[in-house]
Formats: structure tokens, C-alpha cells, sequence
């Protein structure tokens, strides 16, 4: 998977099929595979040398890849310039408490908490045997190779590097700096790894820029970085060697998790700055994928009406107490539409009324059409306006929340995102034993398609209301256990549009109901992201994967790392 990016800094993924693309391109990682660059790739500028494999790794904590991008540092900058890099690394794809120890070990093990099982800083759950790290893995591999390891940390040393040719534990940033220089100076090592908590520590709990104790700091390591990079150019024999120098963040900063299907690009805790460096590289910057351009799409069910006939209705025969929601309580009910067939007055489109009259009438209540907007019937009054236009084929939210206030009973309808209409609609009673129903008579010209129908036992505050209806729903949702009904709508075929939510009160489809296809972006609708989103951009599991590949070791599926490879374009000398 690669993507070059040669105009500014942070530019993002400009179209839905370039990120399909990048996803198909990124489905490699945990297959057997070999070195892809030629032999002949050396550091030298005659090609004249051993070509010795080297790899030069530098694991800055708590360093925010935001704050990298906005700060420029120095030194971070050149080394972009032939660098594969990304300001929108994640330290991991999933949403477990993410910890130093736990970044650490997927860093230099291929795989993450769910297989090394390291959750906590004191390594609880570690075992070398079953995920051994890169310093095991090149002794069993390449046995004879001096690797070190220089920490602040002796649990990183103890647990990750205990297989290391040679490992100290020292107390200060600029300590390990200088061990790392006095390395480079006077031994021959394959394989160095450098952590540094200086950034960690000046954050306390504050990662932002506003924060000059944590960009100061960070500005220091970028300096201790150009002093390795003049140590490692300055060594006798770099112009025969060929290194890989890896800059890498454990994690960013802040509080970490997220509730399942949450966008993990906006944990903070897991955004961190990365880059795969080597001056004959090309830069290309991966950039997050824009998760606010992905479609919204699948299946789903047409309700269509036109000329007498009537092509598509679903009735909840099964319970029909559903949709009555008497004279107290609080309520909420929300669901998405795409309306093909333009404007239409008056038809019912989602309610609960008698169906020979689902344009107006006192028994019951619905969603009706008013040409091109649409209005909330409760009983024929009051009638609370939906406030957007939505006969536009785009994708659109709406639904209600009924709740008690100063002891009123009141409705607040929602469409798109806001609140577009309160009213107090008291004691009415609005049951019925009529069905739940989605579609309109036949007299009616509609065409429209629903999905994503809740109700729940409960109202949900304005802010919830507005966040979540433009989500889709399902069991990750922190309410789903208030949900009453929950229907996606999201079948392909058959005779009922079923309940999600266990209760077992399935639509019954009219025989002639029709399913569409469709793959819409809608500035209305945040779709489920799926971990293809999350694996765009370097993510911790890959670093080990790349250190093999670049010491020409084949790594065998047995060995299960979780990580892809990033094959850079290499700059060859002109002829």
C-alpha cells in the first residue's frame, strides 16, 4: 500500500475512490513475504559497499502527531523529505485503555494487546515465548548481530529487550542520546532502539500546543535527533552501510479508549507521528482517510406509491402496542430517509394511524409530507414543523424526543442535526391498535427508502439526540438496551423487515416490495467506520514487520504479526 503525497503537509485522501483503492492495496499485512527492494539498494552514492542492513529506531513517548505537523520541527521536517511518514499514525486499531507498556510491546512484537495481552505498565501478561520481540526474533534469525536497547524504562528492557546483545537502563533523555552517539561512534550494530520520555513527562496531562513545556520539549528531542543523524552520517563506514531509521511515537497524549465504532481518529491517545526513513526514499505522506466523505451504503427497502397502486408498505402486525405511547413517559424515535419522489402534500410516510386516512385525522400520530419538508402529526395538533426540505434523493435524519418539562409533557422534533421545532403536546392520548407503519396510500405519488428505525424507552438529551440519529444504530450504541424496537431496514430480499433489537416484533413487507442498492455521501449521516479506516496510516504493529522485511527476513504466517508493509519508490541515481 502506497500513496505519494508531493503538495503540503497533511494533505487528506481527496475522493471515495482513492480510499477503496488504498484499502484493497492495504489487505497484505500477516502474509509470508520477502524483502521487495533490489539487492543493489545501497546507501552509497557509487553503489560500491556490503549494502549491510541497518536499522536505527527511535521511540519518542507521548509525541502527538498533530503537534509535530503543526510545530515543524527542524530536523522531523528534512527527514520527511525521504521519508514514507504520517502525522495520523495511530498506536493501535483498537479501543482498549492504551498504556506506555502496552504501545512498547506492540512496537516491537508485530502484534497487539489482544495477543500480548499487555494492558498494564508493569508488563502483567507479557510472555516472550508466545510473542517474542524483534530482539528475540533477529537472535533466533540472524544470531551474531549486536542489537541494543537504550530505556528509561527497565521493564521495557527486562520483558522486550531481555534477548537484546546489550541493553542499559538510564534516567534521562539526553543520556540515552548520548549512549546512542557513543553507540553509533565506536560498535557495529544492526539493530538500535532509543526510547526517550522527555515529551511524556513535560505533558503532564496536557498534549496541546498551547502547552510550551511539552513543544519545548519536543523541539529538544527534534535537536537530539539531528545530532544522531550527524553521528550515524558521521560513522566510517555509512557509505557502505544501508539504514532504515524508524521514528516513531509509542502513543500520543490525553484520555485513551472509545466506545466500539467510534472514529479512532479522534482519540488523541493513539495519534502519533511516524516515519520510515532512508535518503534514497521518496517522501509520501500517509494521511488519514476524510471518515465525514465515506458513503453511506447497503441495501434497504423502497416505499413507493404512484397512479393507484402501491409498491411497498411494511406493517408491524405483530405488536401493535408499539408506537402507542400513551399520556406520560418519555420516548424517543429516529430514523433516516431518502426521498426519490420529489414533493408530495400530506401522505403519511412513518406513523401509527388508521391507514385509510393517513393524510390528517385526530386518531394517532405521523410523519406527513408538506410538499418538499415534512411535518410531525400528533393527533391533527399540534402539527411541529420538521424545518429542512428533503425531496432532494440525499440522505436525511429526523425523529422526535417526548419528554417532561416544568411538568409539561413536550415533543422536540429533529432533522439534520438540529432541533427544529418544541411543542407541548400535554395529555393527548394518541394510542390506537393500528399497526406501525411505514409507506402511504395509493393515491399518493411517494418513492422513498427508510432504514435505521429506533424507538427507545427514554428521551435522549438534545446533544445525544443529535449525535446519535446521524449515527448508525445497533448494540455498540449506550442505549441500546433502552430500545424498544430496532429495525436497520437493511434486507435484500423477503417478507419482513426484521427487529434488531431481541424483542421479536418483525414488519411485515407488502408482497410487493422492492430493494435498492445504494452508496451515498450525505452531509447528514456519519456511517460506521470499519477498521479498513483505522489501517490507511502506519499503525504500531507494522514497525516490526518493516525492521524484517528490511534485515531480509521472510516472515512466515506462523509467526502472526498483525502489521503490512510500506514499500517505498526509491530515488536510483540517473544514468
Amino acid at each position: 500500500m502506497k500513496r505519494e503525497i508531493k503538495s503540503k503537509v497533511g494533505v487528506k485522501i481527496l475522493g471515495i475512490a482513492a480510499f477503496i483503492i488504498t484499502l484493497l492495496a492495504s489487505s497484505s499485512c500477516n502474509k509470508d513475504f520477502v524483502n521487495t527492494l533490489p539487492d543493489s539498494f545501497k546507501n552509497d552514492t557509487l553503489g560500491i559497499s556490503d549494502g549491510s542492513k541497518r536499522v536505527l529506531y527511535l521511540i519518542l513517548d507521548g509525541v502527538k502527531g498533530s503537534v509535530v505537523e503543526n510545530l515543524g520541527p527542524k530536523n522531523l521536517s528534512v527527514i520527511t523529505k525521504n521519508s514514507m511518514y504520517s502525522y495520523d499514525g495511530l498506536a493501535d486499531f483498537q479501543r482498549n485503555n492504551l498504556t506506555d507498556a502496552g504501545a512498547w510491546t506492540t512496537m516491537l512484537t508485530g502484534v497487539d494487546y489482544t495477543i500480548h495481552h499487555v494492558e498494564s505498565d508493569d508488563f502483567n501478561g507479557f510472555d516472550n515465548l508466545k510473542t517474542p520481540s524483534v530482539f528475540t526474533r533477529l537472535k533466533e534469525e540472524k544470531n551474531g548481530l549486536r542489537t541494543v536497547s537504550f530505556s528509561s524504562n527497565p521493564g521495557l528492557n527486562n520483558n522486550l529487550a531481555k534477548d537484546a546483545t546489550e541493553k542499559k537502563d538510564l534516567t534521562s533523555d539526553v543520556a540515552i542520546k548520548d549512549a546512542v552517539i557513543a553507540e553509533l561512534k565506536t560498535e557495529d550494530p544492526a539493530l538500535l532502539v532509543a526510547q526517550f520520555k522527555g515529551a511524556k513527562d513535560a505533558a503532564g496531562n496536557d498534549y496541546s500546543l498551547e502547552n510550551t513545556a511539552y513543544t519545548a520539549a519536543i523541539g529538544k528531542l527534534d535537536d537530539y535527533i539531528g545530532e544522531i543523524m550527524d553521528a550515524l552520517k558521521a560513522r566510517k563506514t555509512y557509505n557502505g552501510e544501508n539504514w532504515l531509521i524508524i521514528i516513531a511515537s509509542n502513543k500520543g497524549g490525553g484520555a485513551s479508549g472509545g466506545a466500539p465504532g467510534s472514529n479512532i481518529y479522534d482519540d488523541e491517545s493513539r495519534n502519533t507521528f511516524v516515519s520510515f526513513y532512508n535518503p534514497k526514499f521518496t517522501s509520501a505522506n500517509y494521511a488519514k482517510p476524510n471518515v465525514d466523505a465515506l458513503p453511506y451504503s447497503g441495501t434497504g427497502p423502497r416505499f413507493a406509491s404512484n397512479n393507484g397502486s402501491t409498491n411497498g408498505i411494511a406493517n408491524l402486525n405483530s405488536n401493535t402496542s408499539i408506537g402507542n405511547f400513551g399520556t406520560t413517559g418519555e420516548y424517543t424515535l429516529m430514523f433516516k430517509m431518502r426521498n426519490d419522489g420529489g414533493s408530495v402534500n400530506y401522505p403519511m410516510f412513518v406513523g401509527k394511524r388508521n391507514p385509510s386516512n393517513t393524510d390528517v385525522g385526530a386518531n394517532g400520530w405521523s410523519f406527513l409530507m408538506g410538499g418538499g419538508g415534512f411535518q410531525v402529526d400528533w393527533g391533527s395538533s399540534p402539527r411541529p414543523s420538521g424545518g429542512i426540505q428533503h425531496a432532494d434523493g440525499i440522505w436525511h435524519t429526523m425523529g422526535f424526543t417526548i419528554f417532561v418539562k416544568d411538568g409539561k409533557r413536550m415533543m422536540s422534533v429533529f432533522a439534520d442535526g438540529a432541533v427544529r421545532t418544541t411543542v407541548e403536546i400535554g395529555s393527548k392520548n394518541t394510542d390506537n391498535n393500528f399497526p406501525l407503519r411505514i409507506g402511504t396510500d395509493a393515491k399518493f405519488g411517494t418513492n422513498i427508502l427508510v432504514r435505521d428505525l429506533v424507538i427507545l424507552n427514554r428521551s435522549l438529551p438534545d446533544s445525544e439526540m443529535i449525535k446519535y440519529m446521524r449515527k448508525e444504530f445497533g448494540k455498540d450504541n449506550p442505549y441500546f438496551a433502552n430500545a424498544i424496537g430496532f429495525w436497520p431496514g437493511n434486507e435484500e430480499s423477503g417478507d419482513k423487515m426484521l427487529d434488531h433489537s431481541g424483542k421479536g416484533n418483525h414488519f411485515d413487507f407488502s408482497s410487493t416490495i422492492q430493494f435498492a442498492n445504494f452508496m451515498d455521501i450525505s452531509p447528514n449521516i456519519s456511517p460506521n467506520i470499519s477498521q479498513s479506516a483505522f489501517v490507511a496510516v502506519p499503525n504500531g504493529v507494522d514497525i516490526p514487520v518493516m525492521i524484517y522485511n528490511w534485515m531480509n527476513i521472510s516472515v512466515p504466517k506462523t509467526w502472526g504479526l498483525m502489521g503490512k508493509f510500506y514499500n517505498p519508490t526509491i530515488n536510483l541515481p540517473k544514468d
